[in-house]
This record gives structure tokens, C-alpha cells and sequence, in this order.
């Protein structure tokens, strides 16, 4: 059994803002993907994926006899599958913030929902909009809670534009310049980080009065214009918008930054060799960069790893 490939996602604008209604923009990433599996070699890292599976089978028992109405699955399949020495065969690192439990989840529900939305049909904000309520409930097992997003990502294989938390759709974004020096790469920070925690500290700091003006009258404001500048290929006023963006997280979201890239953060603010923001809930895992010129942005980062994820 080897299952049809879910690949990773990179959500490129609207850490945080999205809980709070702010746009988002959501790409697929290739580069790591996985599929379900089932074979008799058992290495650790399978036996420990076969492991979760099984857990999860237990959630999602509890989540259909709640809501028969959201979601069903062949549990039978699924038990027997898992039963079986299933298990999900991964590239995709795990608390990177590049949707691991997505990929899983889309997996799981591509293979046994009964009545599943597929990729074929016509996908109204309806329809889309019900995937990412399913995807957000099934994937709650792995981070307390969680928008759906990445599953959905996952899923369609398709960007994702999010105009508000009931407002969805496939969107296109311009095509790459493969020749172009300006890129979106991800920097490995070289440590995981969980999203619960961070997600948590977030929710602490929202019962500020300051913290809450800031999120919608900087963060937000120039989060969506990203958003905008992006879809629309506006190249100038993207990269002034990042500047902005990328100071307010620094300025704000420090304890979601490693401490030893508060640094770098500030220093790309200053040269405009690269501007750095968050990947995902931040806390370890990659962090994502911006530049006018790759170049300029591989050397000022020489001690790290840099992988390219899109051309200007």
C-alpha cells in the first residue's frame, strides 16, 4: 500500500492575524511530502508514526460519534490498516511549522472519509469552508486547536487565500521568475518548536489592551497588504510592507523568535538585505525570509542553511 503524496505548506502571511480575522496566504511546498504506507520492516520512526495513528483512530471514533453529521470514516478500514502496521511515511520535519500533522490528516481523510469533498468537484466556499471546519477538528488531536488550514493546504494542493475566517478561496499567485534575485526561502533555525505553547502565549498576551491595538492597527494592517501586494506581484510595495511587518514581530512577538535570531532580525531590518518573519506559531522551526537579492541575503546568513521556496 503506498498511498497518493500530501506535500507541506508554508502559510507566507497571517501567522496569528488569521485567529484574529486578518487575510492569509497559504502555498503548498513540495520539497517534503509523505503518503500512507504499510509494510513489514518496521523502523522506529514508523513504529512510532503507527503508534500516533493509533491514537488518533481513538480521537476520531470519539469525533464521528459527537458529530455524525461533520464527518464519517470507514473506521473499520482504518482500524484494520492500522492494525495492520500502517503508518504515515514522512519527509515533512515535524514542529518546523511546514504542516506535518496536515499532510497526515489530509491523508487520512483523503483514504477513508465516506462521504469526502474531492479535489474534482466544483469547490464552492460552501464546500471549502466545511473541509476546513472537518480538517480543523480532526487535526485538534495534534495541537489542541487548530484552523484547518494546513490539512486543507495539504488536500487541495492549491494556494490558499484567506480573507476572513469565514471568507476562503483557491487563489493563483504570479508565476516564478526562476531567473529573478529576489526569493522567499526558509532559514533553519535548528530547533523545534510546538505550537500549543506559543499559541497559548498569544491568547495570554491578546487580554492586553495594547497588545490588542497593535495587532489590528500594525500587524493586521500590514499583513493584509502583503497579502495583497503578493497575489498582485507588486514587488516595491511588498517589500515595504514586509520592512514594517517584520519590525512589528520583532517590536511584539519576541518570545515566538529564537533568542539568537533577534539579532539577524534586526540586522536585516537595517542593511534591507532580507526581512525575516514568522513561519507558522514561531518558537523554533524554519523561520521565513524575503529579499530583494538572494545573493546579498546567503551572505549575510552565511552560517545558516537557506532553502529557496520562491522566485521574484
Amino acid at each position: 500500500m503506498k498511498g497518493p503524496l500530501f506535500y507541506s505548506k508554508i502559510l507566507l502571511f497571517g501567522e496569528y492575524g488569521i485567529i484574529k480575522d486578518s487575510k492569509g496566504l497559504s502555498i503548498p511546498f513540495n520539497y517534503f511530502k509523505g503518503a500512507l504506507k504499510k509494510e513489514n520492516n518496521f523502523s522506529a520512526t514508523a513504529k512510532a508514526s503507527n503508534l500516533a495513528l493509533k491514537n488518533f483512530v481513538i480521537y476520531l471514533e470519539d469525533l464521528t460519534k459527537k458529530d455524525s453529521t461533520l464527518v464519517s470514516f470507514d473506521l473499520e478500514a482504518l482500524n484494520e490498516d492500522v492494525e495492520n502496521g500502517m503508518y504515515f511515511d514522512s519527509s515533512i520535519p515535524q514542529g518546523y511549522g511546514v504542516g506535518s500533522s496536515g499532510a497526515l490528516v489530509a491523508a487520512v481523510y483523503d483514504r477513508y472519509a465516506t462521504d469526502k469533498i474531492t479535489v474534482l468537484e466544483n469547490l464552492t466556499r460552501e464546500k471549502l469552508l466545511k473541509l476546513k471546519t472537518i480538517f480543523g477538528k480532526m487535526e485538534s488531536f495534534f495541537h489542541g486547536k487548530s484552523s484547518g488550514l494546513d490539512p486543507l493546504n495539504s488536500y487541495l494542493s492549491l494556494p490558499i487565500l484567506i480573507n476572513s475566517k469565514d471568507n476562503i478561496e483557491s487563489t493563483s499567485i504570479p508565476s516564478q521568475n526562476t531567473d529573478g534575485k529576489g526569493a522567499v526561502f526558509l532559514l533553519d533555525s535548528g530547533s523545534t518548536g510546538e505550537t500549543a505553547p506559543m499559541v497559548q502565549l498569544f491568547m495570554e498576551q491578546m487580554k492586553n489592551d495594547g497588545f490588542r491595538r497593535m495587532l489590528k492597527n500594525q500587524f493586521i494592517k500590514h499583513t493584509d497588504a502583503c497579502v495583497e501586494d503578493f497575489i498582485n506581484g507588486n514587488i516595491k510595495s511588498l517589500f515595504g510592507n514586509l520592512k514594517q511587518l517584520s519590525h512589528v514581530v520583532l517590536d511584539n512577538f519576541k518570545p515566538m523568535i529564537p533568542s539568537k535570531f533577534h539579532e539577524l532580525w534586526k540586522q536585516g531590518i537595517d542593511t534591507n538585505d532580507y526581512y525575516l518573519k514568522l513561519c507558522g506559531s514561531g518558537g523554533g522551526g524554519y523561520i521565513l525570509g524575503f529579499t530583494e537579492d538572494i545573493d546579498k541575503a546567503k551572505l549575510a546568513l552565511k552560517d545558516f542553511k537557506l532553502e529557496v521556496v520562491y522566485n521574484f
